[in-house]
């Protein structure tokens, strides 16, 4: 491929989220809601009848949960993602369609294998723009905070894995350990790569890639696996990483030597039954 053809490809992949509006903001409402939906099963129909306002608000804490929960890690207002209109009169539109379509409809539309694969890689282009953002916008606010963009990269990127818990909360679930610091998903892992990779590249020289080719290169990386997960069922290709890592530096080879020499300690001697060390003296003479 010609590079200045490529470069003009990832350039527009770079600014994709602002030249198609509001595509990719509905296929992230769209899936936040479905997760939320899906989520309460099998009260489903109790929730979302009985406390369409517990509903509502549960799917909005995950549609804009990464800027609700950056805002609040960096001194803002939590709530400025909500002052806008139109995000949430769109976001709200998205919930109520897939809450309570005639027949619902919306919702096994939404559900069927092409289009839930199509929004989910949509999804995944908004998820890396988001990424990408909170990098950016931390690194203005803390230029040499290298550890606080990557933590903001990987909220704004991942917030509704970490809003979860509060989710079923507001909806009557209590469920203490279901969140991402005890089980991280794949996205979030994602978004933690993602996050570092920008910021190596800001920060040193050792990337030398123009920004667009890196940026291209992560979408490509988010879409690739996502859509490996949904066709393939390859749900965290890190997992052979974090095991290696975790028997190497995280005490497992230890553990494994002291349960090998423990067992070698209290393993008794092998005797003769019945018959005493002096018998078997003299029935060798």
């Amino acid at each position: 491929m010609d590079p200045e053809l490529f470069l003009d490809v990832a350039n527009y992949i770079k600014e994709v989220h602002h030249i198609a509006y509001p595509l990719f903001d509905v296929a992230h409402f769209a899936m936040s809601c479905i997760h939320v939906r899906d989520d309460m099963s099998p009260n489903f129909l109790v929730v979302s009848r009985k406390h369409p306002l517990a509903c509502w608000i549960s799917c909005m804490l995950s549609c804009f949960a990464g800027y609700i929960l950056a805002n609040a890690l960096l001194g803002e207002m939590p709530l400025a993602p909500l002052k806008d209109p139109k995000e949430v009169g769109l976001a709200s539109l998205v919930w109520y369609l897939i809450f309570y379509s005639p027949f619902d409809i919306v919702y096994t539309l939404c559900k069927w294998f092409p289009v839930k694969l199509i929004l989910s890689l949509l999804k995944e282009v908004q998820r890396v723009h988001k990424v990408h953002a909170g990098v950016h916008h931390t690194a203005k606010m803390y230029p040499h905070a290298y550890l606080v963009q990557v933590i903001i990269g990987v909220v704004k990127g991942a917030g509704a894995g970490f809003s979860k818990i509060a989710e079923r909360f507001i909806r009557g679930t209590w469920i203490p350990t279901g969140h991402e610091f005890l089980q991280p998903t794949f996205p979030t892992k994602a978004c933690a790569a993602a996050a570092l990779l920008f910021v190596a590249e800001a920060n040193t020289t050792y990337i030398t890639a123009p920004h667009s080719f890196v940026y291209l290169g992560v979408v490509i990386f988010f879409v690739y696996f996502k859509f490996s997960s949904m066709m393939f069922s390859i749900h965290d290709p890190f997992m052979p990483l974090e095991n290696l890592f975790c028997a190497t530096f995280m005490g497992g080879v230890w553990d494994a030597i002291s349960r090998a020499l423990m067992s070698a300690r209290e393993k008794p001697a092998t005797k003769v039954p019945g018959v005493a060390n002096g018998d078997t003296d003299k029935k060798k003479l």
